[in-house]
């Protein structure tokens, strides 16, 4: 067996059966029991509900995996067992919620068993799954076409591809609740304040910066061999040229290295002309993100910004590998 031609294999056929859900989205048959299934559940939302989503087996874990992004999206989801749910767990569910159920076969006798009492409660149940005329389905308020041509399993019997889609048709119901919901990147933050994703999110310059006393600065008029003392003593990689709060200008390592060029005139040379005038500087608000941005978005990347306050003072110095270790 060509091992990589079955890892192709079976990534076409997972990728073609989205697809294929895709473009039946287009019928409006589909896209109706789409819209109306996000409907129940911005409803539930809205109302202060939450999304109860449950399935066994294979198709739990995906509901698991739904569950958790939705919560990381700003929509409130708890997953239920149906198992457990029969032996009291039920008790979470509330009028205000709706449910999302996933069974491929749509027969899952724990999931079948639970929809009784969900019933009685009149909320709302979006089923997910293969099979149209199967028992969930006929007691779903929305039925959502989950069906895969083929699992990617050769005996196709493995939940594989049917997994996968389901996984793919909650990512997209918990993005679009994202933004219907109006939760922005400040939202999404809150709920990711630890990890490289929080970070990334909350930072600002002002969290990473070197502060004005760790700083190597000199005056316009400072000989260069003041400029390499001190740019030695602080060991940043730039010093700054500034006159009392105000930036001059700024000297890098790499200024220094093109200014030795000129040898023994080297020693000769001033700050002033040497310096970068009115170099590319950071805010001191500005999320730590998009002052990365500031230095690669660009045909030569940055390694180091002078950092300014809100009324354009110097205040710190800003580095590129700061940056990188942080993230």
């Amino acid at each position: 067996m060509n091992v990589t031609l079955e890892v192709m294999r079976t990534l076409r056929l997972e990728g073609q059966a989205i697809l294929d859900c895709a473009e039946r989205l287009k019928r409006p048959e589909h896209s109706e029991k789409m819209e109306k299934a996000l409907t129940y559940f911005l409803n539930a939302l809205e109302k202060g509900g939450k999304i109860v989503v449950t399935g066994v087996g294979k198709s739990g874990k995906v509901g698991q995996k739904i569950a958790a992004t939705l919560c990381s999206t700003g929509s409130l989801a708890v997953f239920v067992h149906p198992t457990e749910g029969l032996h009291g767990d039920l008790g979470v569910v509330q009028s205000k919620d709706a449910v999302l159920a996933l069974s491929y076969t749509g027969n899952t006798e724990e999931v079948v068993r639970l929809l009784p009492s969900l019933k009685k409660m009149s909320i709302p149940i979006v089923g997910l799954g293969g099979n149209p005329a199967s028992h969930l389905a006929s007691y779903c308020d929305v039925w959502l076409d989950g069906q895969v041509e083929q699992e990617a399993c050769p005996h196709n019997l493995a939940p594989t591809t049917s997994t996968t889609l389901a996984l793919a048709i909650g990512d997209a119901i918990a993005i679009t609740l994202m933004q219907l919901r109006g939760f922005d990147s400040q939202a999404f933050a809150e709920n990711h304040p630890g990890g490289s994703l929080g970070r990334k999110l909350s930072l600002t310059v002002r969290d990473l910066m070197h502060s004005a006393k760790d700083v190597a600065t000199v005056t316009p008029d400072a000989p260069m061999e003041e400029v390499i003392v001190v740019s030695t003593q602080k060991r940043l990689g730039a010093v700054l040229v500034v006159d009392g709060p105000n930036l001059l200008g700024i000297i890098t390592d790499g200024d220094l290295r093109r200014a030795l060029q000129h040898r023994e005139k080297f020693f000769q040379m001033r700050a002033r002309e040497v310096m970068t005038v009115a170099p590319i500087a950071a805010q001191e608000e500005m999320k730590a993100q998009q002052a990365l941005r500031l230095m690669e978005d660009r045909p030569s990347q940055i390694s180091v910004l002078p950092v300014l306050n809100s009324e354009g003072k110097w205040t710190g110095l800003l580095r590129l590998h700061d940056l990188v270790k942080a993230f």
